[in-house]
């Protein structure tokens, strides 16, 4: 599979809006079984930029490069996001 379809969720441990967009983008990952996407999950405060430039907006979800989710999952912009993996998938 290829990195043009994954998501990276920055997130830190114990954090409950970080567990609830995991949880959000893997049900959406099981109900969309036509469009094969990564979940790659990163924790800030393992990295010092990361938690630098991200600290008190996670989660973050990023796709190719650009934010798509700060905090709150967002059916909407996800159904975009959806589009572009599936046009990728077909024509790449």
């Amino acid at each position: 599979m290829s990195d043009k379809n994954t998501l990276i969720v920055y997130h830190r441990e114990g954090c409950h809006l970080c567990e609830q967009m995991v949880d959000a983008l893997l049900t959406q990952q099981s109900k969309h079984q036509d469009i094969k996407f990564n979940i790659k999950i990163i924790d800030i405060d393992s990295d010092p930029e990361l938690k630098e430039k991200y600290n008190v907006d996670v989660p973050v979800v990023m796709y190719q490069k650009e934010v798509i989710f700060y905090h709150f999952f967002d059916d909407e912009e996800f159904k975009r996001i959806l589009k572009t993996m599936k046009y990728q998938t077909n024509y790449s």
